[in-house]
């Protein structure tokens, strides 16, 4: 089966990762879309970072419904911080029998030569690409297998879907209504 890996703090989880997933089931060849929520990632602050497991519920939250979907916790067992040839490495022994894509957006890969043996990774796996605000894929030259994915250019972020709670603001239609439920039964972002 050819799984793509979603990789991300989910900080939280929003629409946009959804619509993206969703597109990448429907439009690709990918089968089914891991959510990789990532305890701590090397290269961003980790201070307004809600607790790992509190982000792993709301993606559970947002994805129970749907088939294609599944969140993993694979990173919370590995060495911190988190590196991605790290979890690939470790998914591709355990399952052989499915291959992975790495899904990132065209801001991730403007910067992916500074992510550990970054080389190794676009020369084993393929990486799908969609569209950031503010980020060209046209002018991104990388040796390796990576695909450019025509998705829908979202502009949802999570920063300010954190400031916004903190200031008592909706985000209904920013998050799924199970993740909004969470972020306000766990009193999630009110610093």
């Amino acid at each position: 089966m050819k799984i793509g890996l979603f990789f991300g703090s989910f900080n939280p989880i929003h629409s946009g990762h959804m619509i993206i997933a969703q597109y990448m089931v429907e439009e690709t060849d990918l089968e089914r879309i891991w959510f990789v929520v990532s305890p701590q990632n090397p290269l961003k602050n980790q201070k307004s970072l809600a607790h790992e497991q509190d982000r792993y519920d709301m993606v559970q939250a947002a994805v129970y419904d749907n088939y294609n979907f599944q969140v993993t916790d694979i990173e919370f067992h590995m060495p911190r911080p988190s590196y991605t040839i790290d979890t690939l490495t470790w998914l591709s022994e355990k399952y052989p029998e499915h291959e992975f894509v790495v899904i990132m957006g065209a801001d991730n890969l403007n910067h992916i030569e500074k992510w550990k043996n970054h080389q190794v990774l676009l020369d084993n796996y393929e990486l799908y690409v969609y569209p950031r605000p503010g980020s060209s894929i046209e002018k991104i030259e990388i040796k390796g297998k990576v695909k450019y994915i025509e998705a829908p250019l979202i502009s949802i972020s999570a920063t300010e879907i954190r400031r916004m709670v903190s200031r008592g603001k909706s985000v209904k239609y920013l998050v799924p209504d199970a993740v909004e439920a969470l972020i306000k039964s766990k009193k999630l972002y009110l610093q």
